[in-house]
C-alpha cells in the first residue's frame, strides 16, 4: 500500500486560513515600488497612460498583498509592513493623480508654480520664429502650426517638471491617511476578535 499522502489530504492538511505566501507578498511589493519609480523619473510631459499603469499597481497591490495581524509596538513586523505598504500606496495614488494635478489647476492650488508656464512656451514660440530666420515669412500657415506644437510642448513640460516637484507632497499625504486608515481599522479588528474570544470561553 502506498504510504504517500494523497493530493486531497494534502490540501486538507493546510491549515483553513493560511493567507497569501509571505515572500509572495515581499515580491510584490519590491515589483510596484520598482514600476512606480521608474515612472516617476520618466522625461517628458505626464501622459495619461501613468495613470492606467497606477491603477493597474493599486489592483495588484490590494489584491495580492495582505497585511499581518496586528500587533501593538512600534518595532512590530505589523507597523513595518504597514510602513511599506502606505509608502507604496501614496507613490501609486501619486502616478494616478499625475497627469490629472498637471493640466487641472483646481486639483494643483499650490501658489505661483503654474504662473511661469505660459510665458516659457510663448518664449517657445518666438523661439521658433527665430530659428528659421528668411524662411519664416514663406509658408505662414505652416510657421503658426509649428508655433503652436513648439507651445504646447514647451508649456507641458514645463508643467510636468513642476508636477514632480511637489508629487511627493501628494504621495505622502496618502500615505500617511492610507497607514492611519488601515491601522484603526486593524486596531478595532483585532480588540473585536479578543472580545468576541474572551466571550466564548465565559460561555
Amino acid at each position: 500500500m502506498d504510504d504517500k499522502p494523497s493530493l486531497q489530504e494534502t490540501r486538507r492538511s493546510k491549515p483553513l486560513g493560511a493567507g497569501p505566501d509571505s515572500s509572495g507578498q515581499a515580491g510584490i511589493i519590491g515589483i510596484a515600488l520598482g514600476a512606480v519609480l521608474a515612472a516617476a523619473f520618466a522625461q517628458g510631459s505626464w501622459q495619461w497612460f501613468a495613470g492606467y499603469i497606477g491603477l493597474t499597481l493599486f489592483a495588484v497591490i490590494f489584491s495580492f498583498y495582505r497585511l499581518p495581524a496586528w500587533t501593538p509596538g512600534l518595532r512590530s513586523a505589523y507597523l513595518r509592513n504597514l510602513a511599506a505598504f502606505s509608502l507604496v500606496v501614496g507613490l501609486c495614488m501619486a502616478i494616478a493623480l499625475a497627469p490629472v494635478l498637471q493640466r487641472t489647476a483646481w486639483l494643483f492650488p499650490m501658489p505661483g508654480t503654474r504662473r511661469r508656464c505660459p510665458e516659457v512656451g510663448r518664449y517657445a514660440g518666438i523661439e521658433a520664429e527665430a530659428a528659421l530666420g528668411d524662411l519664416a515669412g514663406r509658408d505662414p500657415a505652416a510657421l503658426a502650426q509649428a508655433q503652436q506644437i513648439k507651445i504646447h510642448e514647451a508649456v507641458a513640460d514645463c508643467l510636468s517638471s513642476t508636477t514632480t516637484l511637489w508629487l511627493p507632497v501628494y504621495g505622502f499625504g496618502a500615505a500617511v491617511l492610507v497607514g492611519l486608515g488601515a491601522w484603526f481599522l486593524d486596531r478595532g479588528r483585532a480588540r473585536t476578535g479578543k472580545g468576541v474570544a474572551a466571550g466564548g470561553r465565559g460561555v
